[in-house]
């Protein structure tokens, strides 16, 4: 930013305590895979049990995101994230006490995708876009989105050593009791879409007329439709690469921590990296032309991972590139919704295209680990990620970024 572009420090205190929200939002649940294994060990359920838990929570977190996007909209956002970290950690503590599949199911699955719904990045993201001028936003949801990844890159290792000392359960519960500080972090954030410092577009349109022209427009349908394919690659990476390196024999131990722990941990660190990259180059760059870019790299590393001989080296070499581009659609997503709707209703609008993208977490997760029950790996849902990448990057290819035409009113 330069130097006319200085953020008042209120504003910096609200980017700093979002950043801090997501990171503890996004941590626990981008950990999940390292608890597949020990939960299995002890219970004897089978990795679609587990796999059920984690697509159902994907679809939680989808279907609550709009609500509370709408509701953070109306209400204020501190209201929304204070109960989605009580939630969270409610959900954290069933699922760490769970002694039958449905309690894992309402722990680990709904409870906490409701509680990551109502402290999502969308509504973070729509807090920061109300405090910064159209022209930052995309670097300032870059910044937001770079905070999760460190929430991932954190709580990877985090995960497999409380794992290690403490047992699945005491983890969980120790989680828990992190996602009890968001309600405090949350403070800063209070206020709604019409209490923002900098102008709000279309500040008097109801939410019926925000959905109607929404549902309408091409290029909102063609992003939505889009961001159902992130939902699935990296759902199914975060829950299942942990148990596809142990299924080939390779989860050996580097440096104290296993390939897995590596693997993941790695993917949350350059995960930063590829989210601020993507947020400055969203301000400067074609942003639909950028996530068709980003799909199709992600098939085209995939492919290589899945064609090349597979070693320990492979495995750290593809997390690094697929953390590259692993969130680096969130913040161009969001931006274009911003372009095309303005911000009056982006909680509740981001939300019903993250809706998609949860979808599609919901069927990566789930045929995860029903697929490779019945074939006895994991080929056969690697390959249709890949494919699904290559459509993604054609069907953002059309989409325009330009404001919606709204008629003139006297």
């Amino acid at each position: 930013m330069t130097e006319q572009q200085l953020l008042p420090a209120k504003t910096k205190l609200i980017i700093l305590c979002g950043c801090l929200i997501a990171l503890l939002a996004f941590g626990p649940r981008s950990a999940m895979g390292f608890f597949q294994q020990p939960i299995l060990d002890t219970t004897g359920w089978g990795s679609a049990t587990f796999g059920l838990a984690i697509a159902i929570q994907n679809l939680a977190w989808g279907v609550g995101q709009p609500i509370f996007g709408a509701l953070a909209d109306r209400f204020g956002a501190y209201r929304s994230l204070a109960a989605g970290g009580i939630i969270y950690a409610i959900g954290l503590y069933i699922m760490g006490t769970a002694d039958a599949p449905i309690w894992l199911h309402i722990g680990g699955g709904i409870m906490i995708g409701l509680g990551v719904a109502a402290g999502s990045f969308g509504i973070i993201l729509s807090v920061f876009a109300r405090h910064v001028a159209p022209e930052q936003r995309s670097i300032v949801f870059g910044m937001g989105t770079a905070a999760g990844s460190a929430g991932m890159f954190l709580f990877s290792p985090l995960s497999v050593k409380l794992i290690e000392s403490y047992g699945w359960s005491s983890s969980l519960l120790i989680m828990s009791a992190l996602m009890l500080l968001i309600p405090l972090l949350a403070i800063p954030l209070r206020g709604n879409a019409k209490t923002g410092s900098v102008a709000i577009e279309n500040m008097n349109q109801t939410i019926a007329e925000a959905l109607r022209e929404a549902m309408g427009h091409k290029s909102f349908l063609l992003l939505t439709s889009g961001f159902f394919v992130c939902g699935f690659q990296v759902a199914f990476i975060t829950a299942h690469f942990p148990k596809y390196i142990s299924d080939i024999g390779l989860d050996v131990s580097l440096g104290g921590l296993t390939v897995a722990a590596w693997a993941i941990a790695l993917i949350g660190l350059f995960n930063i990296f590829g989210s601020l990259a993507s947020g400055v180059l969203g301000q400067k760059y074609s942003k639909p032309m950028m996530l068709s870019y980003l799909y199709l790299g992600r098939s085209i590393a995939t492919a290589a991972f899945l064609l090349l001989p597979q070693t320990p080296t492979s495995i750290i070499i593809y997390s690094i590139i697929m953390g590259l581009l692993w969130l680096s659609t969130v913040a161009p997503t969001n931006a274009l919704v911003a372009v095309m709707f303005g911000t009056r209703h982006l909680g509740m609008l981001g939300g019903i295209v993250f809706f998609s993208h949860q979808i599609g977490s919901f069927l990566g997760v789930y045929f995860g680990g029903y697929l490779r029950d019945v074939y006895g790996s994991y080929d056969v849902v690697w390959w249709l990620g890949v494919a699904l990448g290559v459509a993604a990057a054609i069907i953002h290819w059309p989409i325009k970024e330009t404001p919606v035409e709204r008629p003139v009113t006297a």
